[in-house]
């Protein structure tokens, strides 16, 4: 054998399309672009529901719960995260695997 895939028999191709050697290209290109479009809407939602939870961590705090300072490093953890994640895979030597959020 020269390394090449073994085809697939006719009823598990059927079921598993992708995994058939003529899986087009193009089709994952669509596939990042949607994974695109659904990080870019949970960063958004994550980005407000960070700056949501830093409010009512300082609402908290002025009203003098001591719990309101972990609200709002926890706000900021949640509201940066793809900042964080972007620089931890920058760091580990990953850039290829960084998605750019798209909208």
């Amino acid at each position: 054998m020269n390394g090449s895939i073994l085809p697939l028999p006719t009823h598990l191709a059927a079921f598993f399309p992708s995994l058939s050697p003529a899986f087009p290209l193009a089709q994952l290109q669509t596939v990042r672009d949607g994974f695109g479009y659904a990080l870019a809407l949970l960063f958004m939602v994550g980005f407000f529901w960070g700056v949501l939870k830093i409010w009512s961590g300082a609402n908290a705090i002025s009203k003098g719960d001591p719990d309101g300072k972990s609200g709002v490093v926890a706000g900021i953890i949640i509201a940066a995260a793809a900042t964080i994640m972007g620089a931890l895979f920058a760091i580990f030597g990953m850039q290829d695997a960084v998605l750019t959020p798209s909208f």
